[in-house]
């Protein structure tokens, strides 16, 4: 277990302190990066961020990469530099990290909310492409908690009807889809390094692409540095002051000289968790689809059987953090939040997302976890499975 993080020790009775759901594994590494820039001059749009510009550009195997504020802030600005907002439709799920799809709403455009594929719980090719119509501009489709989305189907799709591609890659960093890491496959891709990523740097985001031209808008977009105000461009775009911090991009950078290692110890963290499970009645094991080489995922999420309810999941909730295991609800669907309510959707339009959702429950998944805070963590679950009334998960 990391030094700088404070030990948590499963005995039989239970652990000593909180076992939290996400941890960042941060190491003398990412300390010794922030410090050095916190002696520099510049912690604004400087030098760490193009460096981490390119690493990432170089990891992901892209040719351009925007460093911004977060995920969100990234897919605003993709979306304006493919003149997507007011009166446009973007096609998506209902079932993802949310932050990345509400920029749809954020800059005026309408998100059409598509069904996803009841095993990857990614959007699906067959039922986005129900929902085009003539306001249609783009798909957006996520890499859903590191398992990657149909890409050929879905880029087969976007090329037949003229529409672009986006990659929301924000909890999949490290996944491989035929060859390739996730991050590949869209005209854009977005990625996001708050917590729970497994490349953690507080805040920020990065855009990825191939086409230099939408490169050069994303830049002119995210920020005005000091080097353009004798540029003939300025005052021709408003920009968003959308920028990573220079700390941010250091840690970010050094976390990503880092990623095969840190990846690495979450897959033995998985494997615990997997052994763990087997005894575990009627828990749905991870689904790789075809053409999935790697999957690397952001949290251990795990579906419930046909006898639980979304009430009673939530209980399971209840019972995991009384006994100090921090688990949360996967995602409420965007179609059953507030304010998509206003717009028209409700429950009863997107049965495979409903089915999955009410169901789905994340654990504790991180590099500083141990064999015995898994057993803790999986014998709490099975404990609390049996005290809510529901009898054991059977699919």
């Amino acid at each position: 277990m990391d030094t700088q993080t404070e030990a948590v020790v499963a005995t039989e009775e239970g652990p000593d302190d909180w076992i939290y759901l996400s941890d960042p594994d941060v190491t003398t590494d990412e300390l010794e990066a922030v410090v050095m820039t916190l002696r520099g001059n510049q912690l604004s749009a400087g030098p760490q961020v193009t460096e981490f510009e390119k690493a990432m550009a170089a990891y992901v195997g892209r040719q351009h990469a925007a460093a911004v504020g977060s995920g969100t802030l990234g897919l605003c600005l993709a979306l304006k530099v493919l003149g997507i907002g007011a009166g446009d439709e973007v096609i998506t799920s209902a079932y993802a990290w949310h932050q990345i799809a509400h920029a749809i709403t954020i800059v005026g455009a309408t998100p059409i909310l598509a069904d996803i594929d009841y095993w990857s719980g990614c959007v699906d090719a067959a039922k986005a492409a129900d929902k085009i119509g003539p306001r249609t501009k783009a798909i957006l489709a996520s890499n859903v908690n590191g398992h990657p989305a149909d890409w050929q189907a879905l880029r087969e799709l976007a090329d037949k009807h003229g529409l672009k591609l986006i990659e929301d890659s924000t909890e999949a960093i490290g996944s491989r889809y035929q060859g390739k890491l996730t991050g590949s496959f869209g005209d854009v891709a977005i990625f996001d390094f708050s917590q729970p990523s497994a490349l953690c740097c507080g805040q920020g985001g990065m855009v990825l692409t191939d086409d230099p031209a939408i490169a050069s808008e994303l830049g002119y977009l995210r920020e005005r540095r000091i080097s353009d105000r004798s540029s003939v461009s300025v005052g021709s775009r408003v920009p968003w002051q959308a920028s990573m911090s220079d700390l941010d991009a250091a840690m970010g950078l050094a976390q990503l000289k880092r990623i095969d290692e840190i990846l690495m110890k979450r897959k033995q963290v998985e494997a615990a968790y997997h052994k763990e499970m087997q005894s575990f009645e009627g828990i749905k094991p991870p689904y790789l689809a075809d053409n999935i080489d790697e999957v690397h995922w952001m949290l251990y999420k795990i579906h419930l059987g046909k006898r639980f309810t979304g009430s009673a999941r939530n209980q399971i909730i209840e019972d995991m953090d009384a006994n100090s295991v921090e688990c949360a609800i996967y995602c409420v669907p965007l179609h059953q939040q507030f304010h998509y309510q206003q717009s028209g959707w409700h429950r009863g339009l997107l049965p495979n997302t409903e089915r999955i959702a009410d169901r789905s429950l994340t654990l504790p998944f991180h590099t500083h976890l141990d064999d015995d805070e898994v057993k803790y963590i999986v014998k709490t679950l099975k404990d609390a499975s049996l005290n809510i009334g529901a009898g054991a998960a059977i699919y």
